[in-house]
């Protein structure tokens, strides 16, 4: 028999599972929390008010700033809020549900996952609405998919097809399954080199006839990832999304002039990622056709934390950008203590930490500041020091001007937080040194 679930309130969460978490016990399975927490559950811990350099924290220790985590989540409702846009964060940035309930809380439309997987733990703490972005063909996957679907009606997921062969073994799978409620679908458009989807126009309308074909599936929607189009922000790369974009705009006409989408309440348009969801805002918010119910769904994830690297000079709040306003840049809300444990030459130090436990698939990380023996934080000149490599649990710095001592340590800013994430399980929240919260991961 399956276990009644609590009820979901109205931020589309089971807060009751988020509150459960502070029940877990602090052990040797957290790397860098302090030995003397080890028995305690996360909320004794933080009842006890710890600070960051008197609680025993060992390094290397990742920590989220929590004023630049609120500044981002307020920015980006904003924003959305502004242009007439949803969002569905990619919850893969992070797999925390106590920040996606933060994300929900500050009005998203959903949570977006990329793996039957992650929808496992989405469900686990009662996420309602869920936007898988990817073709779901495992049978077991959708045979635990439509249990769910069936054991609670308020639950709404939707998925992407890319191809016909997709499109009939999601079919067979439900059929064998029999479960009641059909599973809604988005047509997913791609481009030429780049990740799924259907690759052209041609190939998208007989996917969106095979799924309009099947009784099992619901077309809703259309969805896209324009970060496949480019990787820069070259003037020519952000043309050819425009271009791209302007294909998708026509596909969902197109769709919804075949009857496709007759009878719904909802249409999704779904693109966007961190780094040109200002073109997807411009593009999916442009006047629709009369009586087309269009709902556009960013996907963006990074916003979140933003980083001191890839995202600083690709996110739309932090360069030149074609919308009107003077949004307020992210604010990095990642950063990265480790300890100088071997000076063995002048201009070269070794910190205690490494490819294990930090992002470098986006550059390396940033030296900001460093923490002496007398217990001061310093910023450090720009050029003094950098990270001129990685090792599994060590980090070389070279020295150009910065003095360091062994048992200095130097905290540093991440690129790329999708990558540093699934590193650590449990992440200290700070509000300056003080610890706020424990942020529990489940990669």
């Amino acid at each position: 028999m399956r276990n009644r679930r609590p009820a979901v309130p109205a931020a589309g969460i089971n807060t009751e599972a988020i509150r459960a978490l502070r029940d877990e016990t602090i052990d040797w399975r957290f790397k860098g929390m302090p030995p003397t927490a080890s028995g305690k559950t996360a909320g004794e811990f933080l009842a006890e008010r710890p600070t960051l350099w008197e609680a025993g924290f060992t390094g290397p220790l990742l920590t989220l700033d929590d004023a630049a985590m609120e500044h981002n989540l307020r920015t980006m409702a904003a924003w959305c809020n502004e242009h007439g846009l949803r969002i569905a964060p990619h919850g893969k940035t992070t797999m925390a549900p106590r920040l996606f309930e933060r994300q929900l809380e500050h009005g998203a439309w959903g949570i977006t996952a990329a793996t039957i997987g992650q929808l496992r733990v989405y469900r686990a703490f009662g996420v309602q609405r869920i936007l898988l972005a990817n073709e779901l063909v495992d049978p077991q996957g959708l045979a635990w998919l439509s249990a769910e679907l069936d054991a609670d009606p308020d639950f709404s997921f939707c998925c992407y097809a890319d191809s016909l062969r997709g499109v009939e073994q999601m079919a067979s799978a439900l059929a064998a399954h029999g479960g009641t409620r059909p599973v809604d679908v988005l047509v997913e458009f791609g481009v030429s080199g780049g990740r799924t989807g259907a690759r052209t126009v041609s190939q998208a309308r007989a996917v969106a006839a095979a799924v309009a074909a099947e009784h099992r599936l619901r077309l809703v929607g259309v969805s896209g990832y324009e970060g496949e189009v480019a990787h820069d922000i070259e003037e020519s790369s952000l043309s050819a999304i425009d271009d791209y974009l302007g294909e998708f705009r026509s596909l969902v006409v197109e769709f919804a002039e075949a009857g496709y989408f007759d009878g719904l309440d909802e249409v999704i348009v779904s693109a966007g990622g961190s780094a040109y969801f200002d073109q997807v805002a411009e593009a999916l918010t442009q006047p629709w056709p009369e009586g087309l119910p269009v709902v556009p769904v960013l996907r963006s994830g990074g916003y979140l934390l933003h980083d001191d690297g890839f995202y600083r000079v690709r996110s739309p709040f932090g360069r030149p950008h074609r919308l009107a306003g003077a949004e307020s840049p992210f604010r990095p809300a990642m950063r990265i203590w480790a300890q100088v444990v071997s000076q063995p030459e002048a201009d070269l130090a070794l910190l205690t930490m490494g490819r294990r436990d930090v992002s470098f698939d986006q550059g390396l990380p940033e030296p900001q500041v460093i923490r002496g023996a007398d217990g001061e934080i310093r910023e450090l000149a720009d050029g003094s020091c950098h990270v001129s490599g990685l090792a599994d649990q060590h980090a070389f710095l070279g020295l150009t001007e910065a003095e360091v001592r062994v048992g200095d340590w130097i905290g540093f800013g991440l690129s790329h937080p999708c990558t540093v994430f699934d590193k650590w399980a449990l992440i200290p929240v700070v509000d300056g040194e003080q610890v706020t919260d424990l942020v529990r991961t489940y990669f």
